[in-house]
């Protein structure tokens, strides 16, 4: 599919990603499960760029968890790795796109300090850009993302008649990022794995078949295609 199909009118502005199926790429191909997460990145980028020429203004990737850390130590190694490499291969040309570049989770000491440089740069270097925000959710979790603004307003001293959903929804990551209006997950698996847990509440949900290293921005459009078919009510009845 690709963009003429789609209402130009009608783009969502937040569109967030679960990057899934990287392993599973690579294990029908008799290759590493390390070889699907390299492949991801043409995906990445082509999804990245493909949002960009139709409008959507923010983009939201699941690119490590706070589960992932339980995965093999090598595959680890290797993420942390391929995360600061995507960072010093592309960020200067997504600086020159206008997008600003976010990172969403804990920093903790899991985090290699090398990788935290670089995520430190990428951020301060596309600050002022605003036509895409790309925020990479990495060592993230919804529940901890929810944990942590539970524990600021607790350390704030904020009485608990006081502590309403607005309240909460300050506290979390990042305030200003709009809820998503679309979440789509890749490979046939039908959940959303602590991914936004707060922000999905509303959001419409598609699931493709399609692997990730597989998707390309036709893929996305499709994806936009189902959302814009979509009758969003909000806990509202619709007036015929």
């Amino acid at each position: 599919m690709n963009s003429d199909s789609l209402n130009l009118n009608q783009i969502p502005k937040h569109v967030a990603c679960i990057m899934d199926g990287n392993g599973r790429w690579a294990t029908k191909r008799n290759l590493p499960r390390i070889d699907g997460h390299a492949a991801g990145e043409k995906a990445l980028l082509d999804c990245v760029y493909g949002a960009l020429d139709i409008g959507v203004s923010w983009l939201t990737v699941y690119a490590f968890s706070t589960e992932n850390w339980k995965r093999p130590l090598d595959e680890v190694r290797f993420l942390m790795n391929f995360n600061e490499g995507i960072l010093t291969r592309h960020r200067d040309e997504l600086n020159e796109r206008d997008v600003r570049i976010r990172f969403s989770g804990r920093r903790d000491w899991r985090v290699p300090k090398r990788l935290q440089k670089h995520i430190d740069n990428s951020v301060e270097l596309t600050k002022t850009n605003r036509k895409l925000t790309l925020t990479i959710a990495f060592n993230y979790g919804g529940r901890a993302e929810i944990v942590d603004a539970i524990k600021t307003i607790i350390d704030s001293n904020v009485s608990s008649n006081k502590i309403n959903d607005k309240l909460i929804a300050k506290h979390l990551y990042f305030p200003d990022m709009p809820d998503p209006d679309l979440m789509i997950r890749t490979s046939g698996e039908y959940r959303i794995s602590n991914f936004l847990l707060w922000e999905l509440a509303y959001t419409e949900l598609v699931f493709l078949d399609v692997l990730w290293p597989d998707f390309r921005r036709e893929h996305l459009y499709e994806a936009i295609s189902i959302f814009q078919r979509r009758n969003r009510r909000f806990g509202k009845i619709n007036n015929k």
